[in-house]
């Protein structure tokens, strides 16, 4: 188990996680206004999803080159917004928990795994109840995941797969003695040792479910075979030099790549990563919507790769639910899955993914950007990043604190502390 780690507070501060669309410094000095979405609670609910969408657009102009208002007779109004049906969105509150958005988006189908780790999940909701009330609740979210493991023990251990079973089992022992140990935690009242073990014990159920995954689920398109590709999963640790704060000094952000949905893209990351692409790298925008990295000096936008002398370009890589493997070169639009849900969605505070040129699907290529948001303004697919951008991992730790960064800090390193060995013809090793 890895150690916890932390970011160096000179002295306390409050996460500031509010959508702030404020005026950037850097070449695209265009975006000279200052954004808010504007969603009247007493509009047409189409209208307020098409005004928020507006505004994300403009505010995501940097990323995209999206048109600005000062671009001449351009009614935004006028655009037709791919937007879904209502019905879509109102079944029920998106998932905003990177961990939980991970252990769903795994290739399993495994229910008996899931009912133990929902109730797990709804202590969340439970501890937002002031004072020991909460308990009441956490009570009853402990007892339904312990009965669910009981009754379902047998079905879990049978989905495991046979290469890690043994590995499996020992974490299913674990699984069931912190049961038993969380509901001694709500016996004796102790309401701040509630989240602390419920995380050890989510991470225990994560464990399980990717011990149900037996090799890589699908054949990469011929084409991509060559590029390095992320067969699972790693976990990097990205260590950011914070200047100018007098709150925070150097901050480390876990994050968890994804190569099960985004094989392609993560590949490309962690194989830059492991040429020390992004060390010494500053911060390049943070204006509140997104904090992003990855252009290098010179004149060119992305990465070269020293073999060809070209920068190196990756596919647009999106994985659709209820579907097997990725589609590529295509965003859903273009496809016209409007109601379609990405796997990977842009939910999550700290959501990582590729930035690319708004009319070239395929042009991503060292870029990255990590969206800062509430997800109750624009939950997946109904914001205008879900299924036009790839997804490919979640900050898992610290992400709070990527509202402190700002344009100049310094990515000091990124370092992969787990997973390297599901990376595939990686690039960084030939000479050259």
């Amino acid at each position: 188990m890895a150690s916890i780690i932390s970011c160096n507070l000179i002295s306390p501060r409050i996460p500031n996680k509010g959508i702030r669309f404020a005026t950037t410094q850097n070449n695209n000095s265009w975006l000279t206004r200052r954004f808010v979405p504007k969603c009247s609670k007493n509009a047409n609910p189409c209208q307020k999803l098409k005004d928020c969408a507006i505004s994300i657009a403009l505010a995501l102009g940097l990323i995209t080159g999206m048109p600005s208002y000062a671009d001449a007779n351009v009614n935004l109004n006028s655009y037709n917004w791919a937007l879904p049906d209502l019905s879509v969105l109102i079944s029920g509150p998106p998932i905003k928990d990177p961990g939980a958005l991970l252990r769903y988006a795994l290739p399993i189908d495994n229910k008996a795994v899931r009912e133990v780790q929902k109730p797990l999940e709804d202590i969340t909701e439970s501890l937002k109840v002031a004072g020991v009330k909460a308990l009441d609740s956490v009570e009853r979210n402990a007892r339904q995941a312990s009965r669910a493991l009981k009754q379902g023990k047998s079905l879990i251990v049978s989905g495991l797969a046979e290469s890690k079973k043994e590995h499996g089992l020992e974490l299913l022992d674990k699984l069931e003695a912190g049961m038993d140990e969380l509901q001694q935690i709500v016996e004796d009242k102790k309401r701040d040792a509630v989240a602390p073990k419920q995380k050890e014990l989510l991470n225990y159920v994560g464990g399980v479910e990717e011990d149900m995954v037996d090799g890589f689920p699908y054949e990469v398109p011929e084409e991509y075979q060559s590029m390095p590709l992320l067969k699972g999963r790693a976990t990097v640790d990205m260590k950011v030099k914070v200047k100018d704060n007098p709150n925070v000094d150097e901050c480390v952000f876990r994050i968890v790549l994804d190569g099960y949905n985004a094989p392609v893209t993560a590949g490309n990351f962690v194989d830059l990563v492991e040429r020390h692409f992004y060390d010494g790298m500053e911060i390049q925008r943070a204006d509140g919507f997104v904090v992003q990295t990855g252009d290098p000096e010179g004149p060119a936008e992305g990465f070269i790769d020293p073999s060809t002398e070209k920068i190196r370009t990756i596919p647009l890589e999106l994985m659709v639910v209820g579907e097997k493997a990725p589609v590529y070169g295509e965003t859903l639009e273009d496809l016209g899955l409007y109601k379609a849900q990405t796997k990977l969605p842009f939910n999550a505070f700290g959501t990582m993914a590729m930035a690319r040129d708004e009319f070239e699907n395929n042009s991503a290529s060292s870029q990255i950007f990590w969206l800062l948001k509430e997800s109750e303004l624009t939950p997946s697919n109904a914001n205008i990043l879900d299924g036009r951008y790839a997804v490919f991992g979640y900050v898992t730790e610290n992400e709070d604190f990527l509202a402190d960064i700002k344009v100049g800090d310094v990515i000091e390193s990124i370092q992969v502390v787990s997973g390297l060995d599901n990376l595939v013809n990686p690039s960084y090793k030939i000479a050259g």
